[in-house]
């Protein structure tokens, strides 16, 4: 019996890489697509090989192109698109118009492309910066349910970008046979990753400069009273792959803890792992984004039977060796 074929759109990056090895290990066969602007097909590796063949399977294209995920669709049985353009809270600022232009055409042309060659699923991954910004108040909020979202006004151009591609992933699941899945993720963390200074977010940006100190500031942006619910890439993955057998056709699923942590604690986590004497500043004048916000993750617990399992400590360890190993080399 043939193996299902799953396409995986941003296959290269931190969530998309891991996601790759587990549906390869669990006996898929995977295809993958990545124009590598923050992925990389090292991150692909394990053990020294690759995990899938990549003269057959890998595909550097540009999804801001229409119809350039058509010819890869037939013989498809399920996509999962997670790629997009997002980056740290400065990046995302500073390029809010370039960041929903595009994200606007990769995800309007990856749902006409699997339109017109339809697949038995596909898999949206969302974002909780989709939320609208007055229920992300700070540490304290209430967690937030999928029935949040609206009435919509997220903060961001990004959230904007991405609850848009909710709303046409519905429409599609509406007109065409092709049950969907949108899984809005909270904020992710592990490795592999980008913990540059250009483009990184907020937990790698952290280690990278805990691990360079005294040669780079640790400094965080904003007051660091501003929190999020902080979820590790393998509790995503596990999300990603339940919502395959039991979240097609459940509408929107939430991921991530129930807990909202300050940046402020998030870092002086960090340094008490680096083991550093480590002065630690605050520049008030730059963007905190979002207050804060956790999740009511009830519906994925009764839906997927999911909840998150990697404590934040622990996490935090394996990045900071991992960062550290490839900063101190």
């Amino acid at each position: 019996m043939d193996r299902e074929h799953i396409l995986v759109t941003g296959g290269a990056g931190m969530i998309g890489s891991n996601l790759v090895k587990r549906l390869v290990a669990t006996g898929y066969h995977v295809s993958v697509v990545d124009n590598l602007w923050r992925g990389h097909k090292e991150y692909l590796l394990q053990n020294g090989a690759y995990v899938i063949n990549m003269e057959r399977d890998f595909h550097e294209i540009d999804l801001a192109v229409p119809g350039a995920l058509d010819p890869l669709l037939p013989g498809v049985d399920y996509v999962y698109h997670l790629a997009e353009i997002v980056a740290g809270i400065g990046y995302v600022f500073s390029n809010e118009g370039d960041i929903f232009h595009q994200n606007m055409l990769i995800n309007s042309n990856t749902i006409a492309s699997v339109r017109n060659n339809p697949v038995k699923g596909f898999i949206y991954v969302g974002t909780a910066c989709s939320f609208p910004a007055d229920k992300q108040t700070g540490v304290d909020a209430p967690p937030l349910v999928e029935e949040d979202q609206y009435p919509a006004y997220p903060e961001s151009a990004y959230g904007w970008s991405k609850l848009m591609g909710e709303y046409e992933t519905f429409l599609m699941e509406a007109e065409t046979d092709i049950p969907v899945s949108v899984l809005v993720l909270h904020n992710v963390y592990g490795t592999p990753c980008d913990y540059s200074d250009k483009r990184g977010q907020v937990i790698p940006s952290l280690v990278r400069k805990a691990v360079q100190y005294p040669q780079e500031a640790f400094v965080i942006w904003g007051s660091g009273s501003q929190g999020r619910a902080f979820v590790h890439v393998n509790d995503v993955v596990d999300a990603l792959v339940l919502t395959l057998q039991y979240g097609l056709g459940e509408g929107v699923i939430q991921i991530g803890p129930d807990v909202c942590t300050a940046i402020g604690e998030v870092a002086e986590t960090i340094v008490e792992i680096s083991a550093k004497n480590i002065d630690i500043e605050y520049d008030r004048s730059k963007p905190e984004g979002d207050r804060g916000r956790c999740a009511d993750y009830s519906k994925a617990r009764r839906l997927l039977n999911w909840q998150p399992r990697v404590e934040l400590r622990p996490g935090l360890e394996a990045l900071y060796a991992w960062i550290n190993d490839r900063l101190t080399d």
